[in-house]
Formats: structure tokens, sequence, C-alpha cells
């Protein structure tokens, strides 16, 4: 088990964000709640960065998923705007979260409100070696739709 170092930043009331969970034994990810002074309300369609009073400092050679919650994108329609948000391992600034309303009704999220899920996850960065061609695979060049639906 990896050890994550978290600060719970305080608001201008003094209080401190509640630390992530994770909600199952078999969780594979810790739900991030907003932290907020007043319900935030998103029109259809409308963007907002939802803070959640939270920073980390990752271990080394891992990085932050922040990932949208099926549950409240599948009722809701709350999705992150740019699909996974990635936290790098030398980012300490409070984790945010881009989200949009993709319903056709007004959302409204409160205080607590468990919006995304943070994953941790290891990483490997890559030496570079440019070459003249790749090694040939069965698939080759196939792209989007190139294996069919079933």
């Amino acid at each position: 088990m990896e050890t994550l170092k978290i600060q719970c930043i305080p608001d201008e009331l003094g209080r401190l964000a509640p630390l992530p969970e994770y909600q199952t034994e078999g969780a594979a990810a810790m739900d991030l709640r907003a932290f907020l002074a007043e319900p935030l309300t998103l029109a259809p369609m409308e963007r907002q960065s939802v803070p959640t009073g939270l920073a980390v400092e990752l271990p080394q050679g891992f990085a932050g998923l922040v990932m949208a919650r099926s549950g409240l994108a599948a009722r809701s329609g709350l999705a992150l705007v740019n699909g996974v948000g990635l936290i790098d391992s030398d980012y300490r600034g409070e984790i945010r979260c881009g989200l949009i309303n993709l319903s056709a009704e007004p959302f409204t999220i409160r205080d607590g409100d468990r919006v995304a899920q943070l994953l941790l996850v290891p990483f490997a960065r890559a030496e570079l070696l440019p070459c003249e061609s790749l090694s040939p695979t069965a698939r080759g060049q196939g792209g989007f739709g190139s294996t069919g639906l079933k």
C-alpha cells in the first residue's frame, strides 16, 4: 500500500475539507467532495471549476487521475469537462474538478457532495528513440472502427 500525503486547505471561515474516502473494500478510487461556501447550480451545458479544499503529495512515480463518478454522470449528466484530469507528482496546488452539466435540467452541487474520484496510478517515463519504421503487427495502421462492431 502506498502512502499519500494530503493537505486540507482552510477556507475563508477556517473550515477544513474532509479527507477523501474509499467507499467500499474493493474500491479502486477515493471520492472527492465539493468544498463550497454555498451551493453551486450549474445550468445545462454550464462548466465550473469546483474546489475540493485538498492538495496532495503523490509518491514518486505515481500520478493522480481525477475521474467522473459513473452514477452521477449516468443519472444527472454531471461529467468532467476534460474527461479525466491528470495530477502530476510535482503538483502541489488544490485539486479542482472541472465539471459540466450535460443534462437538460439545472444541477445543484452542495458542500460535501461527492463529485469525482481520485485514482492513484504508477507511470513510466519513456526515453524517445526516433526511427525510420516500426515493427509490423496484424492490425497495422487500422484505426477507428477497424476491428468492427461485434
